[in-house]
């Protein structure tokens, strides 16, 4: 009877862990969003110099919607870790 409550709870300890790593893959997603926002912002201000504000107002929000992203991954992760 020990044994089978052992058993359960490694099964158990070993899917929280795979599914936590599964779950962090949105954070790969996060850094990849992150990289092609800043290199489009880059090439937009190289062709267009005189909309440097304007692009880069939209940039920062594309770069706080992507982290929300990465984010809510890593919020996901812990909450199938921890509980």
């Amino acid at each position: 009877m020990d044994f089978k409550k052992e058993y359960i709870n490694a099964l158990l300890v070993i899917g929280k862990s795979c599914g936590a790593g599964l779950a962090t893959i949105g954070s790969a997603g996060a850094g990849v969003g992150v990289g092609i926002v800043f290199g489009s912002l880059i090439y937009s201000i190289s062709r267009n110099p005189l909309e440097t504000n304007n692009l880069f107002k939209f940039a920062m929000l594309g770069f706080a919607l992507t982290e929300a992203v990465g984010l809510l991954a890593l919020m996901m992760a812990f909450l199938i870790l921890f509980s």
